[in-house]
């Protein structure tokens, strides 16, 4: 439901130019900034005034991040220097990313008075991010779009690269646009009320950042994922930062997922799969699915013999180390899937091409690669070990 943005009774964190951020995504004219470090929300008005002068602003939330005080922060930051129309709060949780949460939250934005040249603004996680980007990319033709990611997994991923969507029961993401954000505000300060485990989500996609590309930076988190994970600001800034900086050198050079971007769909294949078969559920966060879906493409790529052993045990160890899940076995609940149900999810993956199903698969730490050529009776093989364990 919309409702007028509460008063801006919370008072942000204070903003320190010293620590800020600043990495941009290359895409000519449509070229924009990621700024991360702490007290961003506080300055949203500020920023948005600088980027786009004088803007109305509505905001799209959820209930968790009304709750937590970043809702009012914000109104009160927009509130400087731009004209709020109000906020869209839902559900929290990957069950709103839906068409029927897509046409309240359009059909709201529609009833504060949304033109086409005005800002909405996405206050929250991935699925906030991804629903009101998709929003976004189809209200009177497509409107400019902020992105304030609340999670870590959402500052380090989905914030970043301009891919909107929701899910259908056939699949996660099947349904979307790819429609760039004009600015992204990470506050690294809005950490601070997420969840643990929401915290360990996020890191998986840090993680898998290091794998596609930069064994230094695998090393750097075997050495400081605690500091990460505890909230150490400087170990923060630094790994939301060097993430984006590699997301951004991706999608600079495949906005539209052709080539190289494929690859930060690695843990994906099974990851979504796994996501699916528990119902888009807390059962499975999608950071944990990346994690658990990361640690299935490592074994599989020694059973391959495409990269040294030990590979996969080094990467699940600091993965297990952080509490994220490596197993199928660590998924909440006592059932496990049927290998069946798993190739059939697996096969509704958008990158199936030719009704062949695309891995991402590595050659060693950091040196991750695309395959197109896995047989169906290997992939029914691993899953089946995988199951088994």
């Amino acid at each position: 439901m919309s409702r007028p943005a509460p008063p801006g009774s919370v008072t942000a964190p204070a903003f320190d130019p010293a620590l800020l951020r600043r990495v941009h995504v290359e895409l000519g004219e449509r070229g924009y900034d990621v700024l991360i470090g702490p007290g961003l929300i506080g300055e949203v008005g500020r920023l948005i005034a600088e980027t786009f002068g004088p803007a109305r602003a509505a905001i799209v939330t959820d209930h968790n991040v009304e709750t937590a005080g970043h809702l009012a922060a914000l109104d009160a930051s927009l509130s400087e220097t731009a004209k709020p129309l109000g906020a869209v709060v839902l559900k929290p949780g990957e069950a709103t990313k839906c068409f029927r949460e897509l046409e309240v939250t359009i059909e709201e934005l529609l009833r504060l008075g949304l033109e086409r040249r005005d800002l909405v603004v996405a206050l929250g996680g991935g699925v906030i991010g991804d629903l009101t980007g998709f929003a976004a990319s189809v209200l009177r033709r497509g409107v400019r779009f902020v992105q304030i990611p609340t999670t870590l997994l959402a500052q380090v991923d989905s914030s970043v690269g301009g891919k909107t969507a929701i899910n259908s029961p056939q699949g996660k993401n099947l349904i979307g646009a790819f429609h760039q954000p004009s600015l992204v505000l990470a506050d690294t300060d809005a950490l601070a009320t997420l969840p643990d485990r929401q915290m360990r989500a996020g890191y998986a996609e840090i993680v898998k950042h290091a794998l596609l590309g930069d064994a230094a930076y695998f090393a750097w988190l075997e050495q400081n994922g605690a500091a990460v994970l505890a909230r150490d600001t400087s170990a923060v800034i630094h790994a939301v930062a060097r993430s984006v900086e590699m997301k951004a050198e991706i999608v600079a050079r495949d906005e539209t997922e052709q080539g190289d971007r494929i690859l930060l769909n690695l843990g994906h294949t099974f990851g979504h799969a796994l996501e699916a078969w528990a119902g888009f559920s807390d059962r499975l966060l999608h950071g944990e699915a990346v994690a658990l879906g990361t640690a299935i493409a490592l074994r599989f790529s020694e059973d391959l013999g495409l990269c040294p052993p030990a590979t996969a045990a080094r990467m699940t160890a600091h993965l297990a180390s952080v509490g994220l899940p490596t197993r199928i076995a660590d998924i909440d609940g006592n059932s496990r899937p049927e290998v069946g149900e798993l190739l059939r999810l697996m096969a509704q993956d958008k990158k199936v091409s030719a009704g062949r199903m695309t891995f991402i698969l590595v050659r060693g730490i950091g040196q991750a690669f695309v395959s197109r050529d896995i047989e169906p009776a290997q992939v029914e093989a691993a899953l089946t070990r995988e199951i088994a364990v």
